[in-house]
């Protein structure tokens, strides 16, 4: 079972691979957006682990809704809204009651959080988004978590030839061809995260 211990550190992992990667992250933004796409995602999860540290959840759920909330508040563009509805969701398909979830059940409820993306970019699959790593891997982690962890690596990686057809990377229409998207890279780091902390729990589900 997955506790309320294990989403927080889901959430302090994956705050260390975002601060970790952060210049990477704005490279690659650099080219098909606004450039500060690390620098965001940066801000946002520091204000979510200074969160968690300052009023730490009872469950699972009310992690990611906490963390949500945070990334919303803290990031701006397109970034907080779509990161923070992406736990937001998440956590509310998981409810706030539930001291524990199964991997099963979380997948259920990352399949809603993607889902909610999927609404309110008004993206699917193929459009050079997040949704090209978070849709994979919410199918996948029914599986496992190193499954979701390759199916989101994977997936940010087959944007590199595809035209954007969302986002301000859409404005270059085929000069966006040739980059890996940044929102699908954060993504995989997100699932990456979560596959770690599932390894250091043992592979509990």
């Amino acid at each position: 079972m997955l506790d309320t211990d294990f989403f927080r550190r889901w959430m302090t992992t994956t705050a260390a691979a975002v601060d970790r990667e952060a210049a990477h992250l704005t490279d690659l933004d650099s080219a098909i957006g606004d450039a500060d796409h690390g620098s965001n995602l940066q801000r946002g999860f520091t204000a979510v682990t200074a969160a968690l540290d300052k009023e730490p959840p009872r469950t699972p759920g009310a992690v990611l809704i906490l963390a949500g909330r945070q990334l919303i508040s803290t990031v701006g563009g397109a970034s907080g809204p779509l990161y923070g509805t992406l736990l937001r969701r998440t956590g509310k398909a998981l409810g706030d009651d539930a001291p524990a979830v199964t991997r099963d059940e979380l997948a259920r409820a990352l399949g809603a959080g993607v889902a909610a993306v999927a609404q309110l970019g008004g993206a699917q699959a193929g459009d050079k988004t997040m949704l090209d790593a978070l849709l994979p891997a919410a199918e996948a982690l029914g599986t496992s978590f190193e499954a979701a962890r390759d199916a989101a690596r994977a997936g940010a990686l087959a944007t590199v030839p595809l035209q954007a057809r969302k986002g301000r990377a859409s404005y270059l229409g085929e000069r966006s061809i040739g980059h890996q998207d940044p929102g699908a890279t954060s993504s995989a780091l997100l699932i990456a995260a979560l596959a770690e902390t599932g390894d250091a729990a043992g592979g509990a589900a």
